[in-house]
Order: structure tokens, then sequence, then C-alpha cells
């Protein structure tokens, strides 16, 4: 084969396509260059998802008229000017290839006047070519009009997906800068239709509320400012247990003001949320990462929008702790909703009794509740951490009402009536339980008089090997007996054999993914806490309910199980009052 140089623009078509993949990629450089230009104001239009027309219009210095042709040039920059400068970029834009890219795949008109020149420049190109250059009317700033993207290139025009889709990357662009930028006013029109606005008064929690909503700027703390050894800063927000959704699009990470995806610091914000969440659902989040330049390293990848960190360990230690530290102080009590105008009929066969004061229906019952609550006599001490200062985070004093459908307590509080979940009140219990002993290495265990034998998968029973030592800590003596069966000699105190079988099933089954050591054994913790916990439908004696509820007012995070399920509800003052037509 001949070896030949490309010719220039089939050239530039290849550079742009590992800059430019769709049109959130035009509008992330266009964005960005505009805030490096200190624009006040950024404002986009879209039309058929940016592919028709993609319009990114700002107040920034604008370029000079003698820089303007050069602005398209490959790798010309105003950002750099020597190989160290890689080394210590504080810029968002720094390569000199996007405009560069971006006409060298579509139709491009550019008009930008700095403010100490009387008379703005009007640039259109086609192919990367310039085919008109003139002067032009405009106040100080630029805009940048990129027109038919992918025209002459039919095949990536072909891949990308549909309107909807593609508007709503741009969508997303906007939203995370407007939340990374709030002192700069933005504006997306879709279509003609204005989709956001900020107001751009510099606070926050105001850029929550016109991004997210209002609902879910409330449901937001402020994550207080915390410094690492390395001199790495934290701050953000971060959502109530109560506030997540189905995928990971409400976590929003900035590092020295730029929108990163980081899978490393996605993983540390949701093991900050382990036990808060419900199974498969994500937190929401804004995290703000202020690093030394010379640490972290923004030139991986062709769209900027990875990372990599000098000292990766001790940024995700940071950010876990300091958002764990904060969903800790401040996690707010989910609220009930009541029902409005109906009365809602209890269904055929399903008995919905009060039970206050009535001994539970067996005494074995009763006493395997009671095991649970109290460690056994010559065990070491079980203590749960002691009730702290009255804060956001902390159940108030309740008094006990009775037992709903053998599933709920009912309880009255200062502020309201409070219904708790019985098992998911009890594994929040555990949970803490077995971490603090876990913590002391002395997990009680007691033997069984006669030893289980549990039949295993060679799946579940490789797996049992393999991670032997870690449930052995967690208070269990298990045995080999031949082939995949096992023998099950002692359990933690308080754990109900009949439980046996289903605990080793649900631990030792196929998780997707790989999991760390760390969050395996937390996830063996978890399941530890399910199977020993009481059950929805049986029946507690006043004194069980009444231990059960005090327990839980002593714990770090009551308001949820180790799975993320609300333990506790309320009702308040104010809605009974309007339920009952007194307010």
């Amino acid at each position: 084969m001949t070896i030949r140089a490309l010719p220039p623009d089939l050239a530039a078509q290849i550079a742009a396509g590992e800059v430019i993949e769709r049109p959130v990629s035009v509008a992330k450089e266009l964005v960005e260059n505009a805030l490096d230009a200190g624009a006040t104001t950024v404002q986009v239009e879209v039309r058929e998802g940016g592919v028709r027309l993609l319009q990114v219009a700002d107040d920034g210095c604008g370029i000079p008229a003698a820089e303007a042709v050069l602005a398209f040039g490959r790798h010309t920059t105003s950002k750099l000017s020597a190989a160290e400068d890689l080394y210590h970029i504080r810029t968002l834009g720094f390569r000199g290839e996007a405009l560069c890219s971006i006409a060298a795949v579509a139709r491009v008109t550019m008009t930008t006047r700095p403010r100490d020149e009387e008379a703005g420049t009007l640039l259109r190109l086609e192919g990367g070519q310039v085919v008109e250059q003139s002067l032009t009317a405009r106040p100080a700033g630029t805009t940048v009009t990129v027109e038919n993207l992918f025209y002459n290139l039919p095949a990536r025009r072909k891949f990308l997906k549909s309107e909807n889709t593609e508007a709503g990357h741009i969508l997303a662009l906007l939203a995370a800068y407007a939340l990374a930028y709030p002192a700069v006013r933005f504006a997306l029109l879709l279509n003609g239709r204005e989709v956001l606005r900020t107001s751009g008064t510099g606070r926050t929690e105001e850029a929550l509320a016109e991004v997210l909503g209002l609902d879910t700027a409330r449901a937001m703390t402020p994550l207080p400012e915390v410094t690492g050894r390395t001199a790495a800063r934290v701050s953000g927000y971060v959502g109530a247990p109560s506030l997540h959704r189905g995928n990971r699009d409400g976590l929003f990470f900035f590092v020295n003001g730029r929108w990163v995806q980081d899978r490393s610091l996605s993983f540390a914000v949701e093991e900050a949320y382990r036990s808060l969440l419900p199974n498969g659902r994500h937190p929401v989040a804004l995290i703000d990462l202020r690093v030394d330049p010379a640490d972290v390293d923004v030139n991986i990848h062709p769209t900027k929008r990875e990372v990599r960190f000098r000292q990766g360990q001790d940024l995700f230690g940071l950010v876990q702790k300091a958002v764990r530290r904060t969903l800790v102080e401040d996690a707010p009590l989910p609220q009930m909703e009541p029902v409005r105008g109906q009365v809602v009929p209890v269904p055929e066969g399903r008995q919905m009794a009060m039970h206050l004061g009535r001994e539970a229906t067996t005494p074995e019952a009763t006493r395997a509740a009671l095991e649970l609550f109290r460690p056994a006599p010559n065990a070491a001490p079980a203590e749960v951490p002691p009730p702290r200062a009255p804060g956001a985070n902390r159940l108030p004093p309740l008094r006990l009402v009775g037992q709903v459908a053998q599933t709920y307590i009912l309880a009255e509080g200062p502020d309201g009536l409070y219904l708790i979940d019985q098992h998911a009140a009890h594994e929040r219990i555990m949970y803490e339980h077995l971490q603090a002993l876990r913590q002391s290495l002395t997990i009680p265990r007691q033997a069984l008089l006669d030893p289980r034998p549990v039949e295993l998968t060679r799946y579940q029973a490789a797996k049992l090997e393999e991670r032997r030592e870690t449930i052995e800590r967690l208070g269990f003596e298990i045995a080999p007996f031949g082939g995949a069966t096992y023998l099950v000699r002692a359990v933690p105190v308080g754990f109900p054999e009949r439980e046996i079988t289903n605990f080793l099933a649900e631990l030792l089954q196929p998780m997707p993914g790989k999991e760390v050591e760390r969050a395996w054994e937390e996830r063996a913790l978890e399941t530890v806490a399910c199977h020993a916990a009481v059950r929805a439908g049986q029946t507690l004696s006043e004194t069980e309910m009444r231990d059960l509820v005090r327990q839980l007012e002593a714990t770090t995070l009551p308001y949820t199980c180790p799975h993320g399920r609300p333990t506790t509800i309320r009702l308040t003052l104010t809605q009974l009052e309007k339920e009952f037509k007194r307010r």
C-alpha cells in the first residue's frame, strides 16, 4: 500500500470527529468558550435537536477583528503559551480545536466585537473555509451560529439519536453549567420555546430551584466546605435520602468549574448514601471540587468530559466523608401525604387491628422478639449509639399508641402522628448494632444445639469459600460437610435459626458487576440485619413495641432501613387539622 498525506479537508474532518461527536459537543465547546470569555449572559437556541441550528450568544470579551479568522485555525488558542501551561490549566477550553473542528463539519457564522472596538466582525465558513468576512454592528460579545451539522458527513449524521434525545443532552449541559455558575444568566430555547432560564443572582440555592425545581431545591442541604490533605476543597449540596432517581442524572460533579463525569466520584457519593436509598435508586447531589490544577489532568479525553486526579483515593475519601457527615447531621424526616376526600376501604380478608397491651400470639413469638431486642446474658454489651442532642436527623421522643395490621407501630410525637414499619425499623436498629460490634471485633455468636445442614449450588459454595472469613467475622460458624453441603454450627446472637437457609441463598446469589470486599461486607451486614429483624405480621407486646421505638430513637440514621426504605413517616398536626377541616 502507498503511504500518502491526507487532503487537508479530510484530515480536518477526521480530527473534528474526535471532538464533535453530536450536537451537545458543539454546545459544550461554545458555552465553555463563552464562560472563559467572562460572559455574564449565555443564551443558547436549538432547532431540530441542534442539527438544523445551534446558536450560542454571549456578552463576553469578544474577539479582536485581527484575530477572528485565526480563531478558526487548527491549534490556535489564547489560553496556552508554553508546554508547562498544560499542567496549570485554569480555563475550560485550551486546545484550540473547538472552532476549527466545528467549522469542518458544519456551516458556521460568527459575529463578535470586543468592548474596545467600534465595529464587530462577521465571518461565514463552510467546510472549514472562510466564504465571507465583513464588518457588522453588534454589542460586545460573541455569537456563533452552527447550521446543518454533519452536512458533509452523512454517515455521522445518520447515527445521531432522535431530536428529543439530542436536545435532552443539550438541556443537561446547560443545566449543569447553570448550577456551576450561578452568577451567569443562562437561557435555552428549543424550537422557539424557552425551556430554561436562570436569573444569575449568584445564589446557588436559586439556581437549584430554577434548574431542578423548587421542591427538589428545598430537599437539598448545603455541604459544608471541607479541605483535604492536599488542599483540595469540596463543597456543594446533597439531596435528602427521600429524594432519589432511577438513574444518575441527578449527580453533578464540577472540578475547578468544569462539569465532568467521573465514576470514582459517583461511587464515593453513592457509598455515602449506602443504607439510605432503596436498591436501584440514585441520589441527587451537586459536588464542587477545587483542586490545584497541577493535581488534575483535564487532557485525557478529546471532549474534556473526563479527568484524572493525582490523589484520587484522597479525593474519594474526602467526598464520601463530607457527604455522609452531612446526611447524618441533617437527614430530614419523610412525611406522609394524606388521602384527600375519600375513605379507603379495608380489603376483604385483611384485618386492620389496633393492638396495644395484649400479649403476642404465642409465648415463643414473644420470646423470639425480645431476644432480638436484648443481648444474651453472657454476651458483650450490644450498645447502639446513645441519643444525641436534638437535631433534624433524630426522632423526637414518641409516646406509644399501638400496632396496626401487625406491621406498623403507631406513636404520637410533639409534632404529629408517626407510623413506624416494625421490620424496617428493627433492620436499622440491628444494622447499627452489628456495625458497632464489628468495629470492636466482638460480634457474639451462639452455638446451635443441632448444626443446620445447608445445600448450596456450586456457585454459592464457591462464593462461600471466597467470602468465608468475612461471613465468620459476622458471627457465623460454617463447616464443609461434603460436596456443596455445609453445616452451620453457630449464628450471631439473636439470629433466628429458621432464617439460615434464606440468608445464605440471598447473600451468595450472583450480583451484577464486580464487588469490592468492603462493599460486599456492608451488603452482608445489611442481609444479616434484614433476616434478624422482626417480620411484618408479627404481633408485638407493648413492651416489645416500646423497646423498639426507644432503640430507633437512639440510632444514628433512624429514617431508613439499611436498604433505603423508610422506617418512619409522619402525619403532621397541620395535616391532621386540614383533613378534619379545622383550618
